[in-house]
């Protein structure tokens, strides 16, 4: 036997009367590892791009054909949706510190999203209104509509909010949010955000998810 495999046959040995735990969740390591080669290998932007492009093509058809007086409307999601908070995400190791990222919002740095940029610029370019629905809060609003300056975003019809104090759950909220635009008269011919609390519950005649290995909100 050559050193090499008789090493490898000792060690699966060794290993093989140790316990291990039958339940280890995986290690989170090598989780944040393949998330940043993800970014790094541009393939996250890639799949960004594969949603951004049918939605655009929906939104042209779409506003080709709208009926007498529609007020048609695009709801976008904010954050890892239209901006990008991975520097901010990137520096903390994906760690969530409150103070961080009040400052983070409150400096209005975050970059666009290129692909959902450029969506941005088709729905405006075809008459439609675009409405921002965010769960972040009031006090985040002055921070926010400078990053959407900052970006060449910022004509939209509404910034919507949550309120500084609300125990509502985002997806809840959103929800609600599209019910009353609906109400009040909007038709909601697409609504884009990374999460699945974005989209749930309906009021919009499309929906498109993006990627989004960072985190999760309910």
């Amino acid at each position: 036997m050559k050193p090499g495999l008789f090493a490898l046959g000792l060690a699966a040995l060794v290993f093989a009367g140790c316990g291990t735990a039958a339940h280890e969740p995986v290690n989170i390591f090598p989780v944040k590892q393949a998330i940043r080669a993800y970014v790094d290998s541009g393939q996250y932007n890639r799949d960004i791009a594969a949603v951004a492009a049918p939605a655009c093509r929906w939104v042209i058809e779409r506003a080709a054909r709208r009926r007498p007086g529609e007020r048609l409307a695009v709801v976008f999601d904010l954050d890892e949706t239209l901006i990008s908070n991975w520097p901010s995400i990137s520096d903390l190791d994906f760690g969530y510190v409150p103070a961080a990222w009040d400052a983070w919002v409150a400096a209005g740095k975050a970059p666009a999203i290129e692909p959902v940029r450029e969506f941005y610029r088709a729905v405006r370019q075809a008459g439609v209104a675009v409405i921002i629905l965010t769960g972040r809060r009031e006090s985040d609003r002055a921070g926010t509509e400078k990053n959407l300056r900052d970006i060449d975003c910022g004509e939209y019809a509404a910034l919507i909010v949550m309120p500084n104090d609300s125990k509502e759950k985002i997806g809840s909220f959103k929800l609600a949010q599209r019910q009353r635009l609906t109400t009040e008269g909007w038709t909601i011919i697409a609504n884009l955000g990374d999460q699945e609390s974005d989209l749930v519950g309906g009021y919009a005649e499309r929906t498109f998810k993006l990627p989004d290995p960072f985190y999760v909100m309910e």
